[in-house]
């Protein structure tokens, strides 16, 4: 038996290493083994929700195509909620696979095959369709949770969402910072202020970008200075008043 592995995890979920792609690697190596399958492919799709459908995650295309072309007999995932966390979504791709009268979905935690729907049980759809409906549920009171970490820091005066802006960082908490706010980096201050300057002596944002590499200042990744990077750049300060 040829099985397709597919992995996913979250953005949310990437520093959880309960949910890590070696982890579920490891967990289907093992539960193909015991089943004496044959992994043939291994597509993942990392940083991708599993609210989104199939359409939108490359890996799972790829493993979708694999089983369709008969180049697997079927899936293999770790649990159900690597598959899809929206119930619409996980009921979509099972469906797409059991089109074919010889494909079969396989969870390898426990390593099990996923039966299929069968009109004279429909208790057995009803209770895959209600853990479904969990591992939904369970999303989205993870990202709650997170946005009221997100709204409790920017009350308290923090930097709760993005990137630090060019030209300041985010503080460690300390006595004289203790929530974390934004904090000048006077490196990129010094940048930010000969961009002004050359912006009001008429200079383009390419010009800009030449002057600023010549003269040694930093990007904010350590790129280089591009005629793009300096327009978001002036952009973003315009936005924030004499911020960036």
């Amino acid at each position: 038996m040829k099985l397709v592995a597919y992995l996913r995890v979250s953005t949310i979920e990437q520093a959880d290493r309960g949910y890590g792609l070696d982890v579920q690697r490891d967990a289907i190596r093992k539960a193909a083994k015991s089943m004496g399958a044959k992994v043939v492919a291994w597509p993942a799709d990392e940083g991708k929700s599993g609210a989104l459908n199939a359409a939108d995650r490359p890996g799972l295309v790829t493993a979708l195509a694999l089983i369709r072309d008969g180049k697997a007999d079927g899936l293999i995932v770790r649990d159900l909620d690597r598959l899809a966390r929206a119930v619409s979504v996980q009921e979509a791709v099972l469906a797409e696979v059991w089109a074919s009268d010889a494909g079969i979905v396989f969870t390898s935690v426990p390593p099990q095959e996923v039966p299929r729907d069968d009109p004279d049980d429909p208790m057995r759809t009803a209770m895959r369709q209600m853990r479904g409906v969990f591992h939904e549920l369970d999303r989205r009171l993870i990202a709650k949770r997170l946005r009221d970490g997100r709204n409790a820091k920017a009350a308290i005066g923090g930097h709760a969402t993005g990137s630090p802006p060019y030209g300041w960082r985010v503080d460690k908490p300390n006595l004289e910072n203790p929530h974390g706010a934004l904090v000048a980096e006077p490196a990129e201050q010094a940048a930010l202020a000969r961009m002004r300057v050359l912006t009001e002596q008429g200079a383009s944002t390419r010009e800009i970008a030449r002057v600023l590499a010549a003269e040694g200042h930093p990007t904010k990744r350590g790129g280089r200075w591009t005629s793009p990077v300096v327009a978001r750049i002036l952009s973003r300060a315009a936005t924030r008043g004499t911020a960036a």
